[in-house]
Parts: structure tokens; sequence; C-alpha cells
């Protein structure tokens, strides 16, 4: 019980509960920030998923269309070896050296040029229609170097259908193993559009399909003659080349957009996919929610606050007036001075530490009832305030008590006091009433007595009498004093074991 009364106290206390009323809306924010700091990682972590899988499915997508080209084109070269494939007739030869070329989604025409660059073949019309790609960089490469397996080139546009088109070519040997020319097919950009155009990116989101040139073949949504464009100084760009595939959060050096990129290589191809989704779209949907939860959260906080404010102040304000009104349920408001509950309870604690002595004096204004009769109450008021000044001005510590018990009646506590301090004091109180005067009624100095009983208990004796013993007794006294002549004190003579005030010897003070 000892251990909760400060906590009870603490709890009722204004400053704790505006602290608590502070700190809980601050854990409420600490709590609410982690809550939207767990949701934008999901936000994140759902777009990086996301990102990986648009990109392996495109990547397999292209890497499969591509594939059947590079199939038809192997088996043009495979069937040109025949020795009787010149010898069939056109329509058989078209169908034996084209036959795997009908699959492939998007592509465009699939010829077979000579050592000069004219088209001798073509897998859509018979006699071939007539186009010259001497000047074309795949067909200059073949020329100059064998071995080199697939190339692809960089956007073109197609001399025969008038389309952009990717050019995906192998080069044709003659039996003696020198040029013979290139068999080459043709993707449609068209194909990489209508792709794209199935996924949703946000509104800064792109797909961007490079070359290991840094030549980008397409840009996904186009933004105009991004095509063909080569970006290999980038830095984004030469990420992409060195780690081959991941992701990253990265600047765009064609629109300064800040994107999240999710990078592949296609298959074995020397090609370049990459998805990028723009962080503002990424944390777009989180960032509204984060702004209502926000808002939400401070305007309950501040609610709190201020409500704890409120709730503070308004406790404060009524323990001020507890404390208010329970000092002046201890405190006469003629005087000022503490009344006679207060006086019962000082004396109760006094009594409780019976190895201490202490001296009771009770006093009482002499013919006080002829002042309210001569002058009126407001006088009398006037005398009982000057007596009250007088009796403060006799005691020196801070321990010791001036009370109002009643009507003209004030008592001193003296604490650790003994017989011989009790009667100083009563004759500084004897002296200052001397000096009391009320000007408004002309009352001159002298004309105020006081009569004084003086009662003493504790050490040594140790006295077994209970507060209302000591009061009987310096009640007694002051009786005595009234009795025989006023404005004097009686001393209670000390015998142990007295508390019958009928049984009780006095004398005079200084006798």
């Amino acid at each position: 019980m000892v251990l909760l009364r400060p906590l009870a106290r603490r709890v009722r206390s204004a400053r704790t509960w505006i602290v608590f009323g502070i700190l809980a809306p601050v854990g409420m924010l600490a709590v609410s920030a982690m809550m939207l700091l767990d949701l934008r990682r999901d936000a994140w972590e759902k777009a990086e998923q996301t990102s990986r899988n648009l990109l392996q499915v495109i990547e397999r997508d292209i890497a499969r269309n591509i594939e059947i080209i590079d199939l038809s084109l192997q088996g043009v070269t495979e069937n040109l070896k025949l020795p009787a494939i010149n010898h069939l007739s056109p329509d058989l030869r078209q169908l034996i050296l084209f036959d795997r070329a009908i699959s492939a989604q998007d592509m465009g025409v699939i010829l077979v040029l000579d050592e000069r660059g004219d088209s001798i073949l073509d897998g859509h019309a018979i006699p071939a229609r007539h186009t010259n790609n001497f000047d074309r960089d795949y067909f200059q490469a073949h020329k100059a170097q064998g071995g080199r397996g697939l190339l692809i080139s960089q956007p073109v546009m197609s001399r025969l259908t008038g389309a952009r088109v990717m050019v995906l070519s192998r080069r044709v040997d003659k039996p003696d193993g020198s040029f013979g020319g290139v068999v080459l097919g043709t993707l449609k950009l068209s194909y990489f559009m209508r792709l794209f155009d199935r996924i949703g990116l946000g509104r800064d989101g792109a797909i961007n399909l490079f070359l290991h040139d840094g030549t980008r073949i397409m840009r996904y949504p186009s933004q105009g003659g991004d095509g063909g464009v080569n970006v290999a100084g980038a830095p984004n760009f030469k990420r992409f080349l060195s780690e081959g595939s991941g992701s990253f959060v990265g600047t765009s050096s064609l629109d300064a957009v800040e994107r999240h990129y999710a990078f592949t290589q296609v298959g074995a191809l020397p090609l370049i996919l990459n998805v990028a989704v723009a962080v503002e779209d990424i944390e777009a949907e989180w960032r509204a929610k984060a702004i209502v939860i926000t808002a939400i959260v401070v305007a309950l906080c501040g609610l709190t606050i201020c409500l704890s404010l409120l709730f503070g102040r308004e406790l404060a304000r009524r323990s001020a007036m507890q404390v208010k009104l329970a000092r002046q349920s201890l405190t006469d408001a003629l005087t000022g001075l503490p009344n006679r509950r207060r006086f019962e309870e000082a004396l109760t604690a006094l009594r409780s530490d019976a190895a201490r002595p202490f001296a009771l004096l009770v006093i009482d204004a002499d013919h006080f009832k002829r002042y309210n009769d001569l002058y009126g109450h407001a006088v009398g008021d006037d005398v009982l305030r000057g007596l009250a000044q007088c009796l403060l001005g006799s005691v020196h510590r801070p321990a010791d008590i001036v009370c109002r018990v009643g009507g003209e009646e004030f008592a001193i506590l003296i604490q650790d006091g003994d017989e011989a301090a009790a009667l100083r004091i009563a004759e500084r109180v004897h002296a200052r009433v001397a000096l009391l005067s009320v000007e408004s009624a002309q009352i001159e100095a002298g004309s105020v007595t006081v009569s004084i009983g003086v009662a003493t208990m504790g050490a040594p004796g140790a006295d077994p009498l209970t507060p209302s013993d000591l009061y009987s007794l310096a009640d007694a006294a002051l009786y005595e004093a009234k009795a025989n002549g006023r404005n004097q004190t009686r001393l209670v003579e000390r015998r142990r074991g007295v508390a019958d005030r009928r049984q009780a010897s006095f004398r005079l003070a200084g006798a």
C-alpha cells in the first residue's frame, strides 16, 4: 500500500496526464511510420516481382520467334547445299527451301542474296522480287568474314515492303568455301509493339530492346525517332552490358526520369531487354495511402494532444482548487491563521512523538465583548486581526504554530518547548499586545489585554496525556488567569499523571 501511494499521486498529476497525452500520439506516429514503411517495401517488392515476371515472358517470346526465323535461315542454307536443288522446278525449290519459314510470327520477307547482293530467291514470290542489299552492314560483315553465325542488324527500312524491320541473316558459302551470298529474314518491329502493347507499365514506364553495341532496336512507348539511337555511353546501358541480368534503380539519360530497371540478355542472342518502371509510378498507390493514413493519424494525434492538454489543465485546475479548498478548510478566514481543525491535527501529530516535549499556550482577549458592543463587530474584527499579528510576531521558529481556535481565543503550539520557553513567548505576547491600537475606533495602546494559560507535556516524565487532556489543562490555566484579574499568564503546575483540570494546580508566571 505504501508503494502504491506515490503511484496514485503520479496518476492524479496533471503533468503525468499531459506527458501521457504527448507520448501516446508520438507512439502512434512511430507505429504508423513503421506500417507505412512496410507498405512501401511491399509496393517495391510487388513492382520488382512484376517486372521480373514480365521480363521473363517477353524474353521467352522474343527468343522463340527469333529462334524460329533462325531455324528457317539454317534450313535454307542447308538445302542450298543439296546438289539437285538447282534442277528442281521453281515451285518445288521454293517449297523445299522455305518450308520452315511460314510459322514465324510477324516475319517480313525471307530472301537469298547472291555474292553481289541481288535477290535470287524469295520465300514469298516466284520469281524473286528484285532488290539489292550489297550496301547493308550485315551483308558486308558476312562477305568480309565467314563463320559469324546469325547476325542481327540495326532497325532498317525494308526496301521491299517499306516497313521498319530487324534483319536476321546468315552467310551462304559456295562448295569451295568462298562467299556465295546471304540468306536473310526480317522481323517486323510492329511485332514488338504488339507484344509490348499488352503490358501496362504506368505513365512513365518503358520497355527497351538493345543490341550489344548499344543500338536501341525498339522502345515502348515510342517517343519518335528513338529506334536506332546508340546509347553505348549511357551509365545504365554499361551496367546492362556488364551485369547481363539483374535490377537496379537509376535515372534515364533520355528523359531524366528515375526508374526501376529489370534487365536480362535474350537467350544467347546479342540482345538486351529491360523493363523500366518509374519510381513515381511504383510509389503512387503507396503515396496516396500514406497521405490518407498520415492525415488521419496526425489529426487523431493532434486531437489526442489537445484533449490531453485540456484534461491536464482541467486536472491542474481541480488540483489547485482542491489545494485551495484544503488550505481554506485549515485556515481562519478573518485572521489568516490556522483554524481549530489545523490546531487539532498539529496537536495530535505532536502528541504522537511522546519523546519530545512541547508546550501549549491558550490565549483569550480580555473583555472582548465590550469592543463589539461599543464599537461594533467591524472594530472587533480589527482587534482580532491585530491580536493575530501580535501572536505571529511573538514566535520566531517556523515549527511553532499560531492558531485561532474560536471567537477571541487563540493557541500557540511550541515544539521542543519547556515551561521556560513557553513563559518567554507569553511575555512577548503581553508586550506586543500592550502596543496594539485601533485607530479607527480610537482604541489606544494598552487598552487591549489578553489572558494566557500554559500547559506542557512530554519528556521528561512522558505524561500519558491525550491532546484533549493537555488542552483542558491549558484552558483551565487560562480561566485561572481570568479569575485572578486578567492580563496575566497562569501555568499548570507539572504533576505526573494529572489529567483532570479539577485536580490541577496553577501558578502565576514569574511567581
